[in-house]
């Protein structure tokens, strides 16, 4: 049988896999966001107790590896009675492992923000969470965009690592069709292009993205 034909053959196993890859990515990231924003905005007012909660909970996150989180959490979890899916246990280890380094992409953009818009807003009687939403979150939020950005490439590859507890993502179906067929160089192709149609065109958006938010040009 040729390539073409086994390529062929392989495309609705592929194709399901992409789909999941997107889900996954897509729950993880926005997940990320979300869990990155609150610690980073915990440890910049240094809030008594949640703040330091965060602080560490980033650096564990941050030195340990997505592959020994995602053991933790599929096999470790059920010995404490909490049974996760692969699915759920790969989203979890996803948004944990991501929400550290968008913490710190935050931390960055909100560091950038002048300390002297922050002490005006207190001067005027602002509260935390309006300084928050009308000084630090606006302006620190344009600064971060270059690092948010690279995160967002990188755990969307660290999806690739989802197949040591057998989701099947693109990674986990081209090596299990590796393993059944031994035709390496067909499914490895079909990985890389699987990959490619995500990253390539994202990569593109988030550059145009950051241009135009470092030049003012959002929205024009």
């Amino acid at each position: 049988m040729g390539s073409w034909q086994i390529i062929q053959q392989s495309l609705p196993l592929f194709e399901k896999g992409f789909v999941l890859t997107l889900w996954l990515s897509f729950v993880g990231i926005i997940g990320s966001i979300i869990v990155g924003l609150i610690c980073s905005l915990l440890k910049y007012f240094q809030v008594p107790v949640l703040g330091r909660l965060a602080a560490i909970y980033v650096e564990i996150s941050r030195n340990t590896p997505l592959l020994v989180q995602l053991f933790f959490l599929y096999y470790a979890f059920p010995v404490f009675g909490f049974k996760l899916n692969a699915e759920m246990c790969g989203i979890v280890g996803l948004i944990f492992l991501g929400g550290s380094y968008m913490s710190e992409g935050f931390n960055g953009g909100f560091d950038g923000v002048s300390k002297t818009q922050v002490e005006t807003g207190k001067a005027i009687g602002l509260s935390r969470l309006q300084l928050a939403r009308y000084v630090v979150f606006p302006q620190g939020f344009t600064l971060s965009v270059p690092a948010l950005a690279a995160n967002i490439i990188f755990l969307i590859k660290e999806t690739s690592i989802f197949t040591v507890i057998a989701i099947p993502e693109l990674t986990n179906t081209a090596l299990d069709l590796i393993g059944m067929y031994y035709r390496s160089n067909e499914y490895l192709f079909m990985l890389v292009i699987g990959y490619a149609i995500i990253l390539i065109p994202l990569s593109i958006i988030l550059t145009i993205l950051e241009k135009r938010v470092r030049y003012g040009t959002f929205g024009n």
